[in-house]
């Protein structure tokens, strides 16, 4: 049986349904390097738990997920003496979610932004609420989208669109998520965990090997791409991670003001 950690929270719904919920609500739920292993340990583990066949993934109060904490990312991407890391821990994280044979569902309740947004779209099925909004805000803060969102908002909405939220950081309405194709289903704030619920149970209650080798076989799609890609974009944002314009990004935002950024 998967267990809670000290930023999620995992409770059985019966049918072999999973809720784990993102619990830092106090940030948005904003992925801390506690959490962000948590989560890869989630992913390690649920395929090896025999009471899952489904996993619904949420987050607790009003917020999906904000993505990267940026309270303690300035003192964390500065920092001159970290060890160099051949791969990524993000493209652990990444690499994790697309291993798993079971089926993942986000339930977006709240804003889902940068790594949170990514979180929700490499599940294998999104249902958002109205009330809800998601994009991708890495270059915001003076960072390359490279932990997943190059990845999959091509695949989703085609590179063009892709490129014109990954470029701005424009958060989407649930509705205007639905529409491109970028998530399965916007419902009503009410009945968003309800109607999630039914269709987990529906899943479920499906030939298990039957559905999982399904998703395992669409999924080879997603890791093609996601061989080509996600290295590159990784690399690409640990770069930005140590520019001054990222820097100037995180005060700017603490500050509540305009940036001045210098292409370097």
């Amino acid at each position: 049986m998967l267990e809670s950690g000290s930023t999620l929270d995992i409770r059985y719904e019966g049918d072999g349904i999973a809720v784990v919920t993102l619990n830092r609500p106090e940030r948005l739920n904003a992925v801390s390097p506690e959490m962000h292993h948590e989560l890869q340990q989630l992913f390690a583990s649920i395929d090896a738990d025999d009471d899952t066949n489904v996993v619904v993934l949420t987050g607790a109060g009003r917020g999906f997920c904000s993505g990267g904490d940026t309270k303690t990312m300035a003192g964390r991407h500065s920092k001159a003496d970290e060890k160099l890391r051949v791969y990524s821990r993000g493209r652990h994280l990444i690499g994790g979610m697309l291993s798993v044979e079971k089926p993942l569902i986000a339930m977006v309740n709240g804003p889902a932004a940068g790594l949170g947004a990514t979180i929700a779209l490499f599940c294998d099925v999104v249902f958002m609420s109205d009330a809800a909004t998601i994009g991708d805000r890495h270059v915001n803060v003076g960072l390359v989208a490279g932990d997943g969102g190059a990845v999959v908002w091509p695949l989703l909405v085609g590179p063009l669109r892709a490129k014109e939220f990954l470029m701005t950081g424009r958060m989407l309405s649930g509705q205007e998520a639905a529409d491109l194709g970028l998530v399965n289903r916007v419902i009503e704030a009410g009945s968003l965990e309800s109607e999630t619920l039914d269709f987990a149970r529906e899943v479920a209650l499906q030939p298990p090997y039957a559905v999982r080798a399904t998703k395992a076989s669409i999924n080879r799609y997603v890791q093609a791409v996601n061989a080509q890609v996600l290295d590159a974009s990784l690399s690409w944002e640990r770069i930005s991670m140590r520019t001054q314009d990222h820097q100037e990004a995180l005060a700017a935002r603490a500050e509540k003001r305009r940036g001045n950024y210098q292409g370097f």
